[in-house]
């Protein structure tokens, strides 16, 4: 699987899998000299607008993640690490 990580003047979003369409909004800004760009936000649900122009930092991460070690327990975590109060 991965994900997509859009870092905007240090701040940082994880995109959902409409990540083509974010990425082609933000070209599409830049060209036309600034607009915002919606970026939702699929862990809280909200959808944040940002603005964004020539003199923004953009940065686009892929991040590839693969499953979890098959030690780990059913819920992902390494069970020998967790401490139950």
């Amino acid at each position: 699987m991965t994900l997509h990580k859009l870092t905007v003047n240090g701040k940082d979003y994880f995109l959902d899998t409409d990540a083509a369409t974010t990425r082609a909004q933000i070209l599409d800004a830049l060209r036309s000299g600034g607009d915002y760009v919606r970026i939702p936000r699929p862990k809280d649900g909200r959808t944040t607008h940002v603005l964004i122009s020539a003199g923004v930092s953009v940065t686009w991460t892929e991040i590839t993640v693969t499953d979890p070690p098959a030690s780990a327990g059913s819920d992902g975590r390494d069970d020998d690490l967790w401490l139950e109060l």
